[in-house]
């Protein structure tokens, strides 16, 4: 998915940016960077980090970093930021987001004669054809409104120009931004657990498609919000950070709630109740909680050598290090009957492995209760699951083996209790090796984030959103 994080302040902001970006660490899965503002130029600093910390990456880089202004990123798929030169001035630009319509837009860039360069993997850089458009307009309001307008999919963004720091929601809100305020200086985040130990308050949160601009003494709005929201629902289930916010809503407070909606109407008989760490630890405090059952950790997370939870990019790779993180417990596990609470299955490779390791360590029945109902639609808007082909998501492979195809019949597979629905959540339980499976229904999911659920993308669930 990514994270943005940009701050402007009376003194050096460098610690403030360092730290503020770190704390997206979470949402990342290749490459940090940083770009700073000072009387002398520009000056940025892009790492790799699938394989190691934000931190240790950047630390030495910062007495070169020096500045009043910054911008941050941590990036799931291009090298950012950018720094351009252009009619309007110099400026940096960092993104989140996906751009569906690419390649056309670079099409139409061809026909004006602009060129782009290519990425490592040959790809096109959403980044640099964001900062693109913006520079065909006469300003940077004018070229961001124009940018978002031709956007098919989500971008937000944070400029860093010579006088502040542009920030804009993408048009329908999927990802958040965040501005907070210090007696100092102002921040934009794509997390507000960014801001607390940095000092900062939460001072409004962006609409979508709202344009503002920060500079030392203030956010001056640029282009007022539009009136439909769509955020991605699957921040709070598991993409966000437990101490942030979205829409004033915090996301281990939805957690808690989305586990006890997954209890109230469960009668299962077990010992236990435990979360797939770190993401299902809110809900299965939620659902032990509601059902007055015990939470134990049949499992712990090694997280010294194994810290990023992206990591890395290749699939079989990423499975091996998720597996190597987590440690079981054999004397907790052994005769009980247990239940876990995860954020999502999307795959299930990995799960599965670990349910037979609980069976082989003596565990006499597995349950499983996922925080979100079936993964059937690949996401159009975030770069979450890219890498896997619609068929490699567990839902869709039920589908396939029940139908014989995997993309018929899909609204009715979507729907809770139907009779297709079940036989899917049955085909996978069989395939995972689960005593039970019971998925969240969407209307609990819509009830525990507490918007309605016009205001939600929901497409990975049901297929529905706005274009």
């Amino acid at each position: 998915m990514g994270g943005l994080f940009g701050v402007v302040s009376k003194d050096d902001c460098t610690n403030d940016l360092f730290y503020g970006t770190d704390y997206h660490s979470h949402l990342g899965t290749k490459r940090g960077g940083l770009a700073t503002k000072n009387s002398e130029g520009f000056s940025r600093s892009i790492h790799n980090i699938e394989n190691n910390y934000f931190r240790s990456k950047f630390e030495s880089d910062l007495p070169n970093l020096r500045g009043k202004q910054g911008i941050g990123v941590i990036s799931d798929y291009d090298a950012q930021p950018l720094i351009f030169r252009s009619h309007l001035g110099r400026f940096g630009v960092v993104t989140v987001g996906k751009i569906n319509n690419i390649d056309e837009l670079v099409k139409k860039a061809f026909r004006k004669k602009i060129h782009f360069y290519e990425t490592s993997g040959g790809d096109l850089s959403p980044t640099e054809t964001v900062a693109t458009l913006i520079c065909e307009k006469d300003s940077f309001e004018e070229g961001i409104q124009y940018a978002q307008d031709l956007i098919k999919g989500s971008c937000s963004m944070l400029l860093l120009t010579e006088t502040g720091i542009y920030a804009a929601r993408d048009k329908l809100g999927r990802t958040p931004i965040v501005i907070g305020k210090r007696h100092d200086a102002y921040a934009a985040s794509s997390e507000t657990c960014a801001f607390p130990n940095l000092g900062f308050e939460v001072d409004r949160y962006l609409g979508p498609g709202e344009i503002g601009f920060m500079t030392v003494d203030g956010y001056e709005q640029k282009k007022k919000p539009e009136k439909k929201l769509q955020i991605c629902a699957f921040l709070w289930v598991y993409y966000g950070y437990p101490a942030s916010s979205y829409e004033g809503i915090n996301v281990e407070a939805v957690r808690y709630r989305c586990g006890s909606a997954l209890s109230k109407n469960d009668d299962v008989e077990i010992d236990f109740v435990s979360g797939i760490p770190d993401s299902g630890t809110g809900h299965a405090l939620g659902y032990a909680n509601e059902k007055k059952v015990p939470y134990i950790r049949p499992f712990v997370k090694y997280t010294p050598t194994w810290p990023r939870s992206f990591m890395p990019q290749d699939q079989s790779t990423r499975d091996l290090v998720a597996k190597m993180k987590l440690i079981p417990i054999k004397k907790l596990i052994e005769g009980n009957r247990i239940l876990f609470c995860e954020d999502s299955i999307v795959r299930g490779t990995q799960l599965q492995e670990n349910i037979q390791i609980l069976y082989d360590l003596g565990a006499v029945e597995v349950h499983m209760r996922p925080a979100c109902p079936t993964l059937i639609y690949p996401c159009e808007f975030l770069n979450f699951s890219t890498s896997r082909s619609t068929l490699d998501l567990a839902g869709r492979k039920a589908i396939k083996e029940l139908e014989g195809k995997e993309d018929i019949n899909l609204h009715q597979y979507a729907t809770s209790n139907s009779e297709k629905n079940m036989a899917m959540v049955d085909r996978i339980r069989k395939r995972l090796g689960l005593t039970s499976l019971k998925y969240q229904e969407l209307e609990h999911l819509v009830d525990a984030i507490g918007l309605p659920k016009e205001k939600l993308c929901t497409h990975c669930w049901d297929g529905s959103s706005y274009f």
